[in-house]
């Protein structure tokens, strides 16, 4: 029996200021850091030995494990900081005001491209700043994956791939925690949780907040929970 601990970055920014980020690569709030420090706390009064830890490229997931780590007293563990967990890319979405959007399109549009599987926004043009190939976090990434726009699906096709090539080996031997974002998060459920297209769509992951699952050796979930119960989602199928 192994421990995946999953934890959604704190509060970034572009949370605060409700824009669409994605592969953006802005810090966490003040506001994001407790939460980051708050999570940490609640990891170290489980008493599971991690024994990997993995994050995105992004700061605001690279800094929340930081944080998580400096509490845990684990500042001196390295971490692998892995492309496939990024957030998911929103395209022409990317820095508009949600709320901006919505009066602008629609609330059922954007809804649909918030929570749909397969549909993408339109993609993001490369002359725009916040294309990931004018972004110096992903200087050294192959042009090829670098990504215009996506959908879940996509997402979900490059953490899944993520998981079986290293994830599904290391948690044999190895409790886990992995930082990263919303929507990697939730196409990670989808494959861990089985979800249909249907239920991810109503999955929600907060922010800061560790989910703890409890997998066995045939890679089933034996349990799971939010550790602050006061900002608990529904897990949807538990």
């Amino acid at each position: 029996m192994s421990f995946l601990i999953l934890i959604r970055h704190g509060q970034s920014t572009w949370n605060l200021e409700k824009r669409f980020t994605g592969w953006v690569d802005v810090d966490l709030t003040e506001n994001g850091k407790l939460e980051a420090e708050k999570a940490g706390e609640l990891i170290k009064k489980t008493n599971i030995k991690i024994d990997a830890y993995y994050s995105s490229l992004q700061l605001r997931a690279k800094n929340t494990l930081n944080i998580i780590q400096k509490i845990l007293n684990e500042e001196s563990k390295s971490f692998s900081r892995i492309w496939q967990l990024n957030e998911r890319h929103y395209g022409a979405l990317t820095g508009l005001n949600k709320i901006e959007t919505i009066n602008k399109i629609g609330k059922e549009k954007v809804h649909e491209f918030r929570r749909s599987w397969d549909i993408r926004p339109d993609p993001l043009e490369k002359e725009s700043p916040y294309h990931p190939s004018n972004i110096d976090t992903y200087k050294d990434l192959p042009k090829e994956i670098i990504p215009n726009t996506e959908s879940l699906k996509d997402t979900y096709e490059r953490v899944t791939k993520f998981y079986e090539d290293v994830l599904k080996n290391d948690l044999k031997t190895k409790n886990i925690l992995i930082s990263a974002h919303g929507n990697s998060i939730r196409a990670l459920c989808k494959f861990l949780f089985k979800l249909d297209n249907k239920q991810i769509s109503k999955l929600e992951i907060p922010t800061g907040n560790p989910l703890v699952l409890e997998i066995d050796n045939q890679y089933n979930i034996q349990n799971c929970k939010y550790l602050d119960q006061e900002r608990a989602k529904d897990l949807v199928v538990f």
